[in-house]
């Protein structure tokens, strides 16, 4: 494996373990889609994107303007002999930094200089390729999606909708990219189902928030696919969450975040596309429970941290759902998109694993 290789997967560009299964980003030159800049639906709020300028280059953050530029953070801090109070190649820092860090951005983006690369020209890498603790799932936040798993749960007990947010969680080692390929290995599972969602990223730590200040808390969002082995799930694994849901790269992410005020919830649809073929749609307004609820409720007792992620549940029409049942293949494309934020898209991969790394 050459050197620049593998410094992409060590980054964590996805979620390869010992280069397992290789990113597509990190194919320099490979022909892909072009990457498309959703319009923002908030009034002041920023595109923050997790990149590489080139193969071999180190990563850093960059906020992609309107026409699809890519503003180098840490370049231009340095142009404009602008001091930094996050460290700019790192979104968890720059979550943490609170109204510094947008006023800081702020002032990037209004005296950014002209030498700007095409954001298709980069390679964009998971928002937050390590994360410092689980990923934090809700299940079940859509009425449809509920009715639609009733035949196939393995608990036939659940049959009314919960009185509170269901949480679960999937491993720190789900994380990719938002162009990688999501790997697939038939002797482990031939049962994997989309899960498109829109994500939060946490920007403030805090604990037992209440539901009138938890939007206080939102550094930004992010377009997410909670990708599940269904006969993990369900069968192997008799209906417990974890397992099934925290397979090596079933968790991508991107293309950016989208900082809190460039995002407008009530014109937020959460999409999901296989091979181009539309599976899901529904919007916020259809989420049963809502932001300031998931917040006040996971923190109960629980501390956020900045940079901490909440993928806020998808709608109906998953695989598992149908009748019959689809489940994704090697060479199918799974398209997530988060309207007012941005889409990923992830192809599905044959993967060898290793016993040992």
């Amino acid at each position: 494996m050459d050197t620049n290789r593998r410094d992409v997967l060590k980054m964590g560009s996805t979620a390869a373990l010992g280069g397992m299964f290789l990113s597509q980003a990190a194919m320099a030159g490979q022909e892909r889609q072009p990457i498309i800049v959703e319009p923002l639906t908030g009034k002041a709020g920023f595109r923050v994107a997790n990149y590489l300028p080139k193969m071999g280059a180190s990563s850093r953050l960059g906020l992609v303007t309107n026409d699809g530029l890519v503003v180098d953070i840490p370049a231009e801090a340095a142009r404009q002999k602008l001091t930094l109070s996050f460290d700019p190649t790192s979104m968890i820092s720059l979550a943490g930094s609170g109204n510094s860090g947008l006023l800081e951005l702020a002032a990037i983006f209004k005296n950014r200089g002209a030498n700007l690369q095409n954001v298709n020209q980069v390679i964009l890498l998971s928002p937050i390729p390590k994360p410092q603790s689980n990923i934090y799932c809700v299940g079940w936040n859509y009425l449809d999606h509920f009715e639609e798993g009733k035949l196939h749960r393995a608990d036939k007990g659940v049959t009314e909708y919960p009185k509170v947010p269901v949480f679960f969680s999937k491993g720190t080692q789900t994380m990719n990219g938002p162009f990688d390929t999501i790997p697939y290995d038939a002797s482990n599972s031939t049962m994997i189902d989309w899960e498109a969602e829109l994500a939060v990223v946490i920007g403030k730590k805090g604990a037992n928030i209440s539901e009138e200040n938890a939007m206080n808390y939102v550094f930004g969002y992010s377009a997410f696919n909670d990708t599940t082995a269904r006969d993990i799930q369900q069968k192997r694994h008799s209906g417990q969450w974890f397992k099934g849901k925290s397979l090596d790269g079933h968790g991508p992410m991107g293309p950016w975040v989208v900082t809190a005020g460039g995002v407008n919830l009530d014109d937020v649809r959460v999409i999901c596309r296989v091979n181009g073929v539309e599976k899901q749609n529904a919007s916020y307004k259809q989420m049963y429970f809502k932001i300031p609820t998931i917040i006040a409720e996971l923190s109960r007792g629980l501390t956020l941290l900045p940079g901490d992620i909440i993928a806020t549940g998808t709608p109906s029409g998953v695989g598992n759902g149908r009748t019959p049942p689809e489940f994704l293949k090697p060479g199918d494309v799974m398209e997530t998109q988060i309207t007012g934020v941005g889409i990923i898209r992830n192809t599905i991969a044959p993967s060898a694993f290793t016993k040992d790394l």
